[in-house]
């Protein structure tokens, strides 16, 4: 039986890029970054208010990354989306669908990462 969710992994052709992006628009903290045994370049980060990391891999041998439509995603909370969106709309990054208001008053919208994974924002009622 597994124990623990340690971390996600998405595999991306820009590294610099999409750790920017994950750093700089969502907020994210760098926690660790090395090369693999079998040559991938690996960067793993997290959010403050979680204990799960984000594995950001580089691996030109396996060939370019094929990203499709709503294969996966990730989810994170945000305190304010209004100030959010307004934010990573100045840093390059708009909304790409939402926001929408659910019927239990809780916020949610979508914004596109580098390479195309789609990242959910979720702002919970007050």
């Amino acid at each position: 039986m597994v124990t623990k969710l340690l971390h996600t992994r998405y595999r991306v052709n820009d590294l610099e890029k999409t750790v920017n992006f994950y750093k700089d628009v969502l907020g994210l903290e760098e926690i660790r970054r090395h090369k693999s045994p079998r040559g991938s370049e690996l960067v793993f980060l997290k959010t403050p208010g979680s204990e799960e990391l984000i594995e950001i891999c580089a691996y030109p041998s396996s060939g370019p990354v094929v990203v499709g439509p709503d294969l996966t995603h990730l989810a994170f909370e945000v305190e304010d989306l209004e100030k959010f969106a307004q934010e990573a709309a100045a840093k390059g990054y708009p909304l790409s669908d939402g926001p929408t208001t659910s019927s239990t008053g809780t916020v949610f919208a979508f914004i596109d990462a580098p390479e195309g994974y789609e990242i959910e924002l979720i702002q919970a009622p007050e």
